[in-house]
């Protein structure tokens, strides 16, 4: 008993410190009386064959070098516990993330966020899902890799919507809906990337029928889109073809249904260029509004001069409106 309050008294430090979800972290006292904070440190990291410690010893950058070759050389194959265990509790093998169509925008710190994200995705996998232990990890995802940068950081936050949506889609998790609206959209600073934000919340909305929801998504996008200014009609138009792409095919509400209506006929008789026109008609045929289709492009198709060069292209137009099946009279 002397003895081991002798070697304590000979400790330069000690405290008793708490695994996290998010691993061990120095106390940070500790940290500013031995380390400095924009130096490299390496340690000689040791577990016993007892697995009853965790023993970690400073090295110089010559002794790090060193023993990582010596390492290397000869270190031990690791059972793939970890992998195993992030599929266990009912979790299928054929079930994986699919990155291609999470990071559709590269970022600078994907490397760091990819394995927490993983992690985080099959935690969602388990049955029953351990809803906190994924949702942690997802928040620490969110708050741990944020850079200086606005661009960057509206990049990381789409990459883990897009993440979200497909637990949403594959394991039934709507009412994580709310909670990305409520605690990511609002932090995207980039124009471009909120709306597509919103976009997929739309979609996801309509697709597991909460319809109150994909109402106001889509009055967030109308109103995102009218925020741009008229000399940006690349953008504006940009916007209503990724929307008309994402609504295109799902059941829609009344409502939606009528709001699509009036913005796109506000912009197909406000714009003065005919490609524009054009490209409302077809967005407006596309959603299987054919009466209005046919109506903007009997007006466009009035309004040009005998030699112009659309004159070819709007007739078609009108001839495949008007044999096209529609459930009213058509505008003569």
């Amino acid at each position: 008993m002397a003895e081991d309050k002798k070697q304590d008294n000979n400790f330069f430090f000690q405290e008793v410190i708490k695994k996290t979800k998010t691993g061990i972290t120095f106390p940070k006292e500790l940290r500013e009386a031995l380390f400095d904070e924009d130096g490299e440190v390496f340690f000689k990291l040791v577990v016993p064959s007892e697995k009853d410690k965790i023993i970690l010893e400073i090295l110089s950058d010559v002794e790090a070098k060193t023993l990582s070759e010596k390492v290397s050389e000869k270190k031990p194959k690791i059972t793939k516990q970890a992998s195993e265990k992030r599929k266990e509790k009912g979790t299928s093998e054929k079930i994986a993330p699919n990155w291609s169509e999470y990071f559709v925008y590269d970022f600078k710190n994907r490397e760091k966020v990819q394995p927490i994200l993983e992690s985080a995705f099959y935690k969602f996998a388990e049955t029953p899902v351990n809803l906190d232990d994924a949702m942690g990890r997802i928040k620490y995802a969110l708050v741990s890799f944020l850079t200086a940068t606005k661009t960057e950081n509206a990049k990381l936050y789409f990459s883990i919507i897009k993440l979200l949506i497909d637990v949403i889609e594959r394991f039934d998790q709507p009412n994580l809906i709310d909670w990305i609206f409520e605690k990511i959209v609002p932090n995207i600073k980039s124009k471009f990337l909120y709306e597509l934000a919103l976009l997929e919340l739309l979609e996801i909305s309509l697709k597991t029928k909460r319809f109150e929801k994909a109402e106001l998504f889509i009055f967030y996008v109308l109103r995102n889109i009218d925020d741009y200014p008229q000399t940006e009609l690349y953008n504006i138009f940009n916007s209503f073809k990724q929307l008309v792409k994402k609504v295109r095919y799902i059941e829609r509400t009344d409502k939606i249904d009528l709001l699509l209506k009036e913005k796109l006929m506000e912009y197909g008789e406000g714009v003065e260029d005919n490609d524009y026109k054009i490209q409302i008609v077809e967005f407006l045929e596309d959603l299987n509004y054919i009466e209005l289709a046919y109506g903007l492009a009997k007006a466009i198709q009035k309004g040009l001069p005998p030699d112009s060069v659309k004159v070819g292209e709007i007739r078609k137009i009108v001839k495949r409106l008007y044999t096209a099946p529609i459930t009213e009279d058509k505008i003569n």
